[in-house]
């Protein structure tokens, strides 16, 4: 849990307030009556916050559901917005037990070159896409800070909007990451319960905590205009996850009002590079329809991505109720958007739908895809 060398250890005390909140977080003090309440508000406390991911608002599911979908329709209308990530290297330095990219899995790695990038956001980009998610595994030997920067220059050339999903930057890094036109930084703490964070992150930069749970923090301060945060739903106790991931969220929020939060909501899922790794907590779909929720109800104007962790009916169902943005044409290995992938997935997806199959869908919902909300000036 000791920073590394070249680690930046900024000042701030959001850690220790949100540990300090989900340590006193008891879900099954809660009673219906405090759910109701929770509902009944415009402006929700923590403590609501806590109701609505509660085994108490287990039967209160409906009314959960139409408040969500009542905030979702305030927030963000008929809009769903829609992008694909392009991993660029699956390299790993870090020996997480459950991930496909661990450095301790016997996969094929690979690394695009700067030409095999640009083809691959050409690709991406006529399919009518105008945002995009570049990942890296978390690998500062093979995936350089100047590597990264490189690749977004060249997604400049095709899109509006670029996010960045790669191994956490120091405040200086973000900033040059940001100069080369990333808009947003997507890194998850995967689970808040520090014991269980020790246990599946042995080895590795990435087993240092508090460097991973300021990344977000350095991001803004390095001139993002976004951030996104998220657990992987079933390492720990989901309900403690969810609300760790809430109240990190909120507390960022309050210090950084110009920022732009947002949510992703993974569950783990099994991969066939993933080793033996055994889900020991893993979470039902009502579940993880409950957190959803309550990420909607609980902070109404933060963006909630759906990930193809899941299966199409579910992702169709969850868009305008909670999800405002939905992923498609999805590939998790390297590459693969124009030819043959270069490496291994990091995890399998569930849906598999392309681009033009993810749009009709949205229309017949009702819904309005949508491919920008942002006009990039220079």
């Amino acid at each position: 849990m000791l920073y590394m060398e070249n680690m930046e250890i900024i000042d701030s005390n959001i850690m220790d307030k949100v540990l300090e909140k989900t340590e006193r977080y008891d879900p099954g003090r809660f009673t219906e009556d405090d759910v109701r309440k929770a509902i009944r508000k415009d402006i929700l406390t923590l403590e609501d916050y806590g109701a609505l991911l509660s085994p108490a608002a287990d039967g209160l599911l409906e009314d959960i559901a139409r408040k969500a979908k009542s905030e979702t329709r305030k927030q963000f209308g008929n809009s769903v917005s829609i992008f694909t990530p392009l991993y660029i290297s699956n390299h790993c330095s870090n020996g997480c037990a459950y991930c496909g990219f661990s450095v301790n899995n016997k996969i094929l790695r690979g690394k695009l070159s700067y030409e095999e990038i640009d083809r691959e956001l050409k690709a991406i980009s006529e399919t009518g896409l105008e945002e995009v998610m570049i990942l890296t595994g978390e690998s500062r030997d093979r995936s350089s800070v100047e590597y990264i920067g490189e690749a977004v220059k060249l997604a400049k050339k095709y899109f509006s909007t670029i996010g960045v999903e790669v191994y956490p930057l120091n405040t200086d890094e973000y900033s040059y990451i940001n100069t080369c036109g990333a808009d947003f930084v997507s890194i998850y703490q995967e689970t808040y319960d520090t014991d269980a964070y020790r246990l599946y992150h042995p080895s590795g930069p990435k087993r240092v905590y508090p460097y991973r749970f300021h990344a977000q923090e350095r991001a803004i301060r390095g001139g993002m205009r976004g951030v996104s945060f998220g657990s992987l739903l079933g390492l720990g106790d989901f309900r403690k996850d969810a609300f760790s991931t809430g109240v990190h969220a909120y507390y960022l929020q309050q210090k950084y009002p110009h920022a732009e939060i947002s949510y992703s909501v993974p569950r783990i899922r099994s991969s066939a590079n993933d080793g033996n790794f055994t889900i020991k907590n893993d979470i039902r779909e009502k579940q993880l329809l409950q957190v959803l929720m309550a990420y909607r109800i609980f902070m109404p104007f933060a963006s909630i991505t759906i990930s193809t962790r899941e299966r199409a009916g579910f992702r169709d169902n969850i868009i305008g109720l909670a999800a405002n943005k939905i992923s498609a044409g999805v590939k998790v290995g390297v590459g693969g958007h124009d030819g043959e992938k270069k490496g291994d997935e990091q995890f399998d997806i569930s849906d598999i739908r392309d681009v033009s199959q993810v749009h009709e869908m949205i229309l017949n919902r009702g819904l309005q895809p949508v491919y920008t909300d942002y006009i990039r000036m220079m």
